[in-house]
């Protein structure tokens, strides 16, 4: 389908995408995979996997058309790859646990990366395979993911939170001095942001879905705030902050008695 579309006849839309033009595409279907399996929308998940899908038939296809490879290939050398790193379920190594799998992990990428021949100082750093155009807080975790699998990482929960207490210190320090840096608060304020995304992972949380979790909410009580005014004839000039957190708080307890609900609907 994705060659008969891509065809001199086939759709003109089609024939003009780029690598640059598909790109946003391509995020946006992943966003949407994670949302519907977050929401636990399986009709909405099995759609979405199949959108995600076609975004990578259309890059291997393009791929195609350039000469470079087909998808045919992209599958394979994967599968090459997973077999290779997973030598304790198709080989005969032994691990006792996940920490054993990802030690194993990081060897074999290093072993890979020695067999190409490079010198010394062309092998690539441990992080590169960690993409900068990741939205910055899923980097952060990622790039801080594999530096703690080496173990370059603190030594327990509670000092992720004392370098927390430490950052947040020195942003307030910095906005103190009275004539505002705004590179010196940014800096700041980045470090804060890195910290959050290390305590996140230290508690087997990702942030950016968390932090996406937390954005829905928002929208949710955010719009029964709008409901409200709008129920009072009310321009937004017309209430006050108190009223506005008065429907916020009035949204939280709804949400409560709802999930409350459909606990005991469960049970």
């Amino acid at each position: 389908m994705m060659a008969r579309l891509r065809a001199p006849d086939g759709c003109p839309w089609d024939r003009e995408q780029t690598y640059a033009t598909l790109s946003p595409m391509l995020i946006e279907e992943t966003y949407e995979v994670i949302e519907a399996a977050e929401a636990g929308d399986w009709d909405d998940l099995r759609d979405e996997l199949g959108d995600l899908l076609f975004q990578i038939v259309f890059y291997g296809q393009i791929a195609a058309e350039s000469g470079h490879f087909d998808i045919n290939q992209s599958i394979a050398r994967v599968h090459e790859k997973m077999t290779r790193r997973h030598p304790h379920v198709f080989g005969e190594e032994k691990v006792e646990s996940t920490a054993d799998v990802l030690a194993n992990w990081e060897a074999i990428k290093a072993a890979e990366r020695k067999a190409t021949g490079k010198k010394e100082t062309e092998e690539k750093s441990l992080l590169d395979g960690t993409s900068s155009k990741l939205p910055a807080l899923l980097e952060a975790f990622q790039l801080t993911t594999k530096a703690a699998r080496v173990g370059f990482d603190w030594k327990k929960a509670e000092d992720v939170f004392l370098k927390l207490e430490e950052e947040i210190r020195e942003l307030r320090e910095e906005i103190a001095r009275g004539e505002i840096n705004n590179d010196a608060v940014a800096g700041e304020i980045g470090d804060i942001l890195f910290v959050i995304a290390n305590l996140a992972r230290w508690h087997n949380v990702e942030p950016e879905s968390a932090l996406k979790i937390t954005n829905r909410k928002f929208r949710r009580r955010f719009a029964h705030v709008e409901k409200r005014i709008a129920e009072q004839g009310k321009s937004w000039q017309e209430v006050s902050l108190e009223e506005m957190d008065a429907y916020w708080d009035e949204a939280k307890r709804n949400e409560s008695r709802t999930s409350n609900l459909e606990s005991q609907i469960e049970d």
